[in-house]
């Protein structure tokens, strides 16, 4: 019996410690998956009830609870010192800017501007906080030992440092592009580094805007810290521990919202950059946008590239209605070349032995206008133009807002879609069916290239020698001084040219000046011009007057350099031709309000022997692509058969486009939004306006497509081989 008893009492005291050792265990367990509070460790290992466990777990979690509400509250004062960044940067940025807004703007679109742009700031600002919260008070939630306060004050500090970047870099990228960052970025990443590191430095003071931009970051920093270091305010007493939790984490996603939206609980009812364009002063529908939402805008367009191949209004399913509508007939079912097939209707001009195809640098059209004959920045064009041996159209359009894009689309046919072609592998691999070179070798010519700069300056000269020009001249070739980074003067390039004409045999020239351009570092006054008159004149027509006679002197210099070369030319070589236009209008304007026209289009002159004031029709419109067409139809016996997408100017054109704009007889429009203007000189439109865009509109579409289409074609012809 006694036996048994103690048997029994060791199996009771067994269950005991049996259950002593599962409670210790399941104690652990609890904590170690809920918590590691440093106030456990002091904690006897005993057998705990169900209740200690659950006071505990009480206690902790409360802990829990205060901490990430002090997190949160420090996230909430990153995000609103970040809105006032970029509050404040918007305010100075129009202020300072500030001549950029049109006279006839109310101040209540300046408010509304400064509303809306704080309605979208709500997402920048919002953006950045979100990785503190991400990686600071989620992880401080779960794992209370971590100590990420130093992390949140760095994550801050950074998107600090990228808006202090992007506000430096805003005002010399609006006062060339009158945009706060868009397509011409995507554009640009192909462009050559190097050389445009040095302009940035040269022209647009990259040391001092670091500088400037590392200053701000700093300060951000200190303030920030400061800021962070504030106490955080504690849950009321009396507020229940679990009501507060849980209308914190109900708060948190509707908090959400609201910024997501930019101050709206819906898509109908927030604002984002396609729809914040609102107030009828361009500037300030740019100052809606800070930095972030400019750049974001830019990613669009990015992947709008990627996955369209290029802009937009590109059509590919109607490629076969594009095709018969840019022919003028209506013949269906014929492949693509024979679709974009042409015939000449006889010569109107005896064949010339030389042919130039002058591209200025920069040669906007503005200076030729009536407002702006004091500057006599365009004496020597207007000189040819006067002459009975000239055509001229204000109507005329370069093929984009950068040289390479100017230079594809004479060299290769294609209008502007986005893409840039001297970096397609395409391009160098086959002639593209509307290139220059083989439509003027096959009349006889010889097609050359001289460029003022340098061979590898975009692959420009892989590039032409690809698409079937016979001979690329850069300034290596003709032995000429440094001018800059960009090459040499337009004085030495037509002095190299000129010398080159009496060796040749019939040869079409295509030439690219390099002068009027950043750093503008030309001896003016070696060439007699002279920037104090300028200076003067310009007084009250811009705050940087000094700077924009610097331009203009420069663009004296182009065109003095230009027209002197073409009478000289014609005095010797007396059956010459000549196309004089410009690469873009985009980096000089006049005021700081351009109009469309002043900031967008360049001149087109037709000189030499047999051109006649109708030569072309009077009111014929025309861009890059129609040039070639053009000079084919005037020198081409009848029947010739050539290649292009453009029309020529021959036939009485009506519309001309570029990535941004399209240009009529009487109008030129934005192609995104709805903005038209009149020409000057057209008193009174005798056009529908509204049915001009949208037959415009039309054409942009049709050429882009029928361009896309021969670059897509090549790539499928490269994927099966």
């Amino acid at each position: 019996m006694r036996r048994s008893c103690h048997v029994f009492l060791l199996f009771v005291r067994l269950q005991q410690d049996i259950k002593i050792v599962m409670l210790h265990l399941l104690r652990c367990a609890i904590f170690r998956l809920v918590c590691s509070y440093p106030k456990l460790k002091g904690i006897v290992l005993y057998p705990m009830t169900v209740s200690d466990c659950i006071h505990h777990i009480k206690g902790d979690l409360a802990l829990r609870l205060e901490r990430f509400l002090a997190n949160l509250q420090k996230d909430l004062k990153v995000f609103l010192f970040l809105l006032l960044i970029i509050c404040f940067y918007r305010v100075y940025f129009m202020v300072y800017m500030s001549e950029s807004i049109a006279p006839t703007t109310s101040m209540g679109e300046v408010f509304l501007a400064l509303w809306l742009g704080f309605r979208l700031s709500l997402k920048s600002a919002g953006a950045i906080a979100l990785l503190g919260f991400v990686f600071c008070s989620l992880p401080e939630l779960v794992l209370p030992k971590l100590r990420l306060a130093r992390l949140r004050l760095w994550l801050g500090t950074a998107g600090s440092a990228l808006l202090a970047v992007l506000f430096q870099a805003r005002f010399p990228y609006y006062e060339v592009f009158h945009a706060t960052f868009g397509r011409e970025v995507v554009q640009g990443l192909h462009d050559d580094t190097q050389t445009i590191f040095s302009m940035l430095v040269e022209s647009y003071a990259l040391p001092m805007r670091l500088l400037a931009a590392v200053v701000l970051t700093v300060a951000s920093y200190f303030l920030l810290r400061r800021l962070l270091r504030t106490e955080t305010i504690p849950l009321p007493k009396w507020l229940n521990r679990w009501a507060a939790g849980v209308g914190l984490f109900l708060f948190i996603p509707i908090f959400f919202i609201f910024i997501r939206f930019g101050g709206s609980f819906n898509y109908e009812h927030s604002i984002n950059w396609e729809n914040a364009s609102v107030t009828k002063d361009p500037f300030l529908n740019e100052c809606i946008l800070d930095d972030l939402q400019a750049m974001y805008r830019v990613r669009d367009f990015y992947l709008n590239m990627q996955k369209n191949g290029g802009l937009g209004l590109i059509d590919v399913s109607r490629a076969e209605e594009y095709s018969s509508f840019l022919r003028g007939d209506r013949a269906k079912g014929v492949g693509l070349e024979a679709s974009l097939m042409r015939t000449a209707r006889g010569a109107r001009l005896p064949k010339p032995k030389h042919i130039f195809i002058i591209l200025g640098e920069t040669y906007a059209q503005w200076p030729m206008l009536p407002e702006y004959a004091d500057l006599h920045g365009a004496d020597g064009i207007k000189s040819l133009i006067a002459e009975d041996r000239a055509f001229y159209t204000q109507s005329f359009m370069p093929n984009g807002t950068f040289t390479l894009v100017a230079i594809t689309g004479l060299v290769t046919g294609l209008s502007d879609v986005g893409m840039d072609l001297n970096y397609q592998p395409k391009s160098y691999r086959e002639v593209y069916l509307t290139s220059m070179a083989p439509q003027f070798q096959r009349l006889g010519y010889r097609v050359e290239f001289w460029y003022g700069g340098y061979p590898e300056w975009d692959s420009i000269k892989k590039l032409s020698l690809a698409q079937g020009f016979d001979a690329f001249y850069g300034a290596p070739d003709y032995n000429a001084p440094q001018q800059n980074i960009w090459g040499t003067t337009d004085g030495h390039l037509f002095e190299a040219l000129y010398d080159h004409l009496a060796e040749e045999e019939p040869t079409v020239h295509l030439i690219m000046t390099i002068s009027n351009h950043p750093p503008y570092d030309v001896n003016l006054a070696a060439e007699d011009i002279d920037t104090a008159d300028l200076e003067s004149a310009l007084q009250g027509r811009t705050e940087h007057p000094k700077q924009l006679a610097l331009e203009v002197g420069h663009y004296r210099y182009m065109d003095k350099v230009v027209t002197d070369f073409v009478r000289r030319t014609m005095t010797a070589y007396p059956d010459s031709i000549f196309v004089i236009t410009g690469d873009h209008s985009i980096r000089m304007d006049p005021t700081a309000q351009p109009t469309l026209f002043e900031h967008e289009s360049v001149p087109f002159v037709l000189y030499g022997n047999g051109v006649t004031k109708d030569i072309l029709p009077k009111d014929a419109v025309g861009g890059h692509t129609a040039i070639v067409p053009t000079l084919i139809e005037l020198i081409a016996p009848e029947g010739f058969s050539y290649t292009s997408i453009a029309r020529s100017m021959t036939e009485g054109t009506k519309y001309a486009f570029n990535s941004d704009c399209w240009i009529s007889r009487e109008a030129i429009g934005n192609i995104d939004d709805d903005r038209m203007e009149i020409l000057p000189g057209i008193a009174s439109p005798q056009e529908d306006l509204a049915a001009e865009r949208e037959a415009a509109l039309y054409e942009v579409a049709a050429m882009r497509t029928l361009s896309r289409i021969l670059l897509r074609e090549k790539e499928a012809e490269n994927e099966d081989t």
